[in-house]
């Protein structure tokens, strides 16, 4: 044993800078160090860290805005007294393409997070929405035909722009954060997420007969975004895996708010990093990272995360947002179709914020629990509403009550909790990677759910998809109960001791399974 320590070392004092496959440390390897305080957090550190998660996650305000457009551009698309018109077969394929895409964007997502960086993997994101924008402000105004070619790349673009943000922002502010801000900014993503679709269902309100202006508004809203991201520091996690280490000491330096020179928490703290690559390179192999799917750290949380994107789509969430006009009509709610849409987006941004502090209060377990029975009780609601109409009785705000409750209840949960969990869960060495691959899975479950959702209508009635949707919330309590882990408090570091089984100085890692809640 003493041997195999040995080679152990040795290994790791030959590593050099220009290994080609280095590991990176993350940050949070450094807060949980032995000669580091974990609760030493100065209110401009905090500030510091809190500014630079806000402004990565802007960027996913222009994805949210992508999201949620088909809902106020298709009754003007298909209104045959304009000039130019999209078919029916034409507008179900301009509103669903996006699904299609998001997938590949968030396998992509993976590949830019290791190579390019958090930081650059934004500007992309910036970059491929501007585009997306200008194509759909200035396509044609005479051609049917070149209209939907037009609408057609510039949604396939935005659709890899949506897919590719569901990711860099959650993992940047998870490795720039201390743990006890880390809950609350990677939920930021899906907030920005639910900010972008508000504002999207606002403009689409406002200028009911204007799609092109508020192409022109988003566009302008994303190059202020892109500019915002210029002065934000790289991941220190991300420039100590690439060997780049005099920037990862400016980087942490701006991270911790610290100005001088010479700082010793800063090199204890670089030490620290330093001895983290040469053990991870002495460690590591040739091996590929579908290799590394094979190890617990990676396969649980893995397993665990695609099953709980499963019961965030299968439960109605996601169908809800694309097709938020039609399925308030299909639930009976006797409102404007769009300023229903505007309830639905007001409803998530209220909710995500108080989520924020939920989740950092009492965890994200019994949010989540929470959450699936609120779901649950509102879609069987929805589906009574159904088959015993309410319109026309003193009852008739019922549909839209469910429906705006359905929207609290998810996003207590099931709609943010995957999304912000991707940071937590994984390894460094593989987080971007994993990360992109669960996107990939999550959105193609959207897609298909998306895009048989108007055949499960016809096919089965309204009622009896109300009912499919509701017992998937019971069953995603039951997931929730037995198998979700509790994250809250727990470093990285923790996180995947605790999915490799290994002990450390103070004992065996447990996450919490029950929902117990410490105060």
């Amino acid at each position: 044993m003493a041997n195999s320590n040995n080679e152990s070392e040795s290994s790791a004092q030959k590593a050099k800078p220009q290994d080609e496959k280095p590991l990176r440390a993350s940050m949070e390897s450094l807060s949980s160090g032995p000669e580091l305080d974990p609760n030493r957090l100065t209110r401009k550190a905090a500030f510091m860290q809190i500014t630079m998660a806000i402004v990565a996650n802007i960027t996913i305000i222009s994805s949210g805005m992508g999201l949620g457009f088909p809902s106020i551009a298709m009754i003007e698309l298909t209104n045959s007294t304009t000039s130019v018109t999209l078919s029916e077969s034409e507008a179900s394929w301009f509103a669903s393409v996006t699904s299609i895409m998001c997938p590949f964007g968030g396998l992509l997502a993976g590949f830019l997070l290791d190579k390019v960086g958090r930081k650059k993997t934004l500007y992309f994101i910036n970059v491929i929405s501007i585009i997306s924008w200008a194509i759909m402000a200035l396509a044609s105004t005479t051609d049917s035909v070149l209209l939907f070619v037009q609408l057609m790349v510039a949604r396939v673009i935005i659709g890899i722009a949506i897919g590719l943000s569901s990711s860099p922002a959650s993992v940047y502010a998870a490795e720039i954060s201390h743990p006890n801000l880390r809950g609350r900014l990677t939920l930021l993503t899906a907030l920005c997420t639910g900010v972008g679709m508000l504002f999207i269902y606002t403009l689409g309100y406002i200028f009911k007969d204007n799609w092109r202006l508020v192409c022109i508004i988003c566009g302008v809203f994303t190059l202020v975004s892109l500019l915002s991201v210029i002065p934000i520091p790289e991941s220190p996690s991300w420039l100590v895996a690439k060997n780049k280490l005099p920037k990862a000491e400016k980087s942490l330096k701006k991270v911790r708010a610290i100005k001088e020179n010479e700082n010793p928490q800063i090199h204890r703290e670089l030490d620290i990093l330093a001895d983290n690559i040469a053990r991870f390179r002495a460690n590591q192999t040739s091996k590929s990272k579908w290799v590394m799917l094979q190890r617990p750290e990676v396969y649980k949380p893995l397993t665990i995360m695609c099953t709980f994107f499963f019961f965030q789509q299968f439960t109605g969430i996601f169908v809800i947002i694309v097709y938020a006009a039609r399925f308030s009509i299909e639930a009976g709610v006797h409102i404007d179709p769009f300023l229903s849409a505007v309830f639905v987006g007001l409803t998530r941004v209220v909710t995500t914020i108080l989520m924020s502090f939920i989740s950092d209060h009492y965890g994200r377990r019994p949010p989540a629990l929470f959450s699936g029975f609120g779901m649950a009780t509102c879609m069987f609601g929805l589906a009574a509403c159904t088959v015993y109409p309410v319109a026309g009785t003193d009852l008739y705000w019922i549909p839209t009550f469910l429906l705006v409750a359905f929207i609290f209840c998810a996003t207590l949960g099931f709609l943010t909790l995957p999304f912000a969990m991707i940071a937590e869960m994984y390894p460094t060495k593989v987080r971007g990677f994993v990360a992109g691959l669960t996107i990939f899975v999550g959105y193609t479950m959207s897609f298909i759910i998306i895009k048989v959702y108007p055949s499960m209508v016809h096919i089965l009635g309204s009622e009896n998809v109300f009912l499919f949707f509701g017992i998937i919330s019971v069953i995603g309590i039951g997931f929730v109960y037995f198998f979700l882990p509790e994250t809250k408090g727990r470093t990285l570091d923790e996180i995947e001791s605790y999915f490799r089984g290994k002990k450390t100085n103070d004992g065996e890692i447990e996450l919490k399974q029950s929902v117990e809640v410490k105060v």
